[in-house]
């Protein structure tokens, strides 16, 4: 390849040496460094990228992803046991089928498009959520699980005027971070050690730590190492006693069979809807939801877009729309509650799909099955001399701890071997929560049949023995 010649690449067209002219005559610079001038010079990369050759050709270039691609173990051939936030669930095919239709997948959100149904779909999945959860408002989804629990907090220490928000019991350690963060600068985020021998949330630890500063009280249940507490309604009563948020973060899928945090006090429920029809794909397939009472207090504190009904002028229909949409940052931009994008709005629609199609009955179905599957899958565990299946003495929903202890070996090596086996092995825990000692975190969804769990059970025991 002749060096001194520009390189044009034929995937991205303002490459092309005449293009790249014209556009800088457009707005008036000669040369492109001029729309660098603000980035100081020390921090400027001089000279060229350490970068291989172009790939130029399109079959070139297809043969080298591919070969890059091949290198991936993925759950298509191998058993997964992994969990920890993003989860191996069915999709139906009618999920995939819907989300990828041209009128929600290029317009799910903005307003450059005609309505071809998005507002409805949106509005019939807060519905459904809004009836699973047992609350009555439910938001157009966040990015993720992670920046639902985060606005979550905001949302509150907005209502209550306070600046200090309690973490209770097990959290995913990327999550508590992204929280630090998004609540940065103003609100402090306190973090109350949970039980290290049986993994429940220690109420003391809370009653120690609140006062009248506290805007929230958060905590999850099933908890990050899947732990079902039984302490809701306590922890709800004592933040209400110092006036503070009762703040609630689950997974829907857990909905069929457990008791919805509205029930035992929470104030704002939240959590991801990755669980309902949405592929694991390398980090995404997230979306976050936030649910609470129909208060205006609360309703005016959401940052993201709420739908609504309402009848239209033509007898019999009903037109689908935003609700109160002068309080988002469409609306005022800088000045909204929080900064909201496109966000995710489609994974919103692709659960409504999905909920519409389990129904009531269906979600029951699958969090027992669910339920039944995991402690199958622990019992089988705990036959293996050295190991402690589940690790704590405490109900749990998919996931559980597996303490290895006795085995003298430690995850990371159990888990290498496992791969020679074809399967995942369950998250190492050693180094997010190191007083759990040699533990991994192991995850069984409806997907998991018998036989795959006793092959499970068999490998582990043949590494361990």
């Amino acid at each position: 390849m002749d060096k001194n010649k520009p390189v044009v690449y034929p995937y991205i067209p303002n490459s092309e040496p005449a293009i790249k002219k014209q556009m800088l005559e457009e707005i008036g610079v000669e040369s492109i460094d001029t729309l660098y001038e603000d980035i100081p010079e020390t921090l400027r990369l001089k000279g060229k990228m350490d970068l291989p050759e172009p790939l130029l050709s399109e079959p070139d270039l297809i043969r080298h992803v591919e070969k890059i691609l091949g290198q991936n173990a993925t759950c298509k051939d191998h058993l997964n046991f992994l969990g920890a936030g993003c989860y191996q669930h069915f999709v139906p095919a009618v999920c995939d089928e819907i989300n990828g239709r041209s009128e929600f997948l290029t317009a799910y959100a903005g307003e450059p498009y005609d309505d071809h149904g998005r507002f409805q779909a949106l509005f019939e999945y807060t519905s459904m959520m809004g009836e699973l959860l047992e609350m009555d408002v439910v938001n157009v989804p966040t990015y993720d699980g992670f920046q639902a629990s985060a606005t979550s907090i905001r949302m509150a220490c907005r209502l209550t005027d306070r600046k200090e928000a309690l973490i209770c019991g097990p959290i995913n350690p990327d999550k508590l971070s992204m929280i630090k963060n998004y609540c940065l600068p103003d609100i402090s985020i306190q973090i109350m050690d949970f039980d290290y021998e049986n993994g429940h949330i220690s109420l003391g630890e809370i009653e120690k730590s609140i006062s009248k500063r506290t805007g929230a009280v958060y905590f999850e249940n099933p908890s990050y190492l899947g732990m079902i507490t039984v302490l809701g309604e306590k922890i709800a009563d004592l933040a209400h006693k110092y006036g503070a948020e009762c703040i609630v973060g689950t997974d829907p899928i857990t909905l069929g069979v457990l008791t919805p945090p509205s029930q035992y006090g929470a104030d704002i429920v939240c959590g991801d809807i990755q669980s309902l029809g949405m592929h694991i794909q390398f980090g995404g397939g997230q979306a976050g939801f936030i649910a609470t009472r129909d208060e205006e207090k609360y309703l005016m504190e959401y940052p993201s877009r709420l739908f609504g009904i309402t009848p239209t002028s033509v007898p019999g229909e009903y037109g689908f729309g935003d609700v109160a949409y002068e309080r988002t940052s469409f609306a005022i931009r800088e000045q909204g509650k929080e900064w909201v994008g496109t966000a995710s709005a489609l994974w919103g629609i692709t659960a409504g799909v999905y909920l519409a199609l389990m129904g009531s009955q269906g979600m029951a179905e699958i969090g027992e099955v669910i339920m039944q599957k995991s402690h199958f899958a622990a019992r089988k565990l705990s036959e293996i001399e050295g190991l402690k299946s589940p690790a704590f003495e405490s109900p749990y929903f998919r996931e559980f701890v597996v303490n290895f202890d006795g085995t003298g070996k430690s995850v990371a090596e159990i888990n290498t071997t496992l791969l020679d086996h074809g399967i995942f092995g369950g998250k190492d825990l050693s180094q997010e929560y190191p007083e759990l000692g040699n533990s991994a975190l192991y995850c069984v969804t409806e997907l998991h049949k018998q036989a795959d769990i006793e092959k499970l059970a068999a490998a582990v025991k043949e590494v361990v023995l």
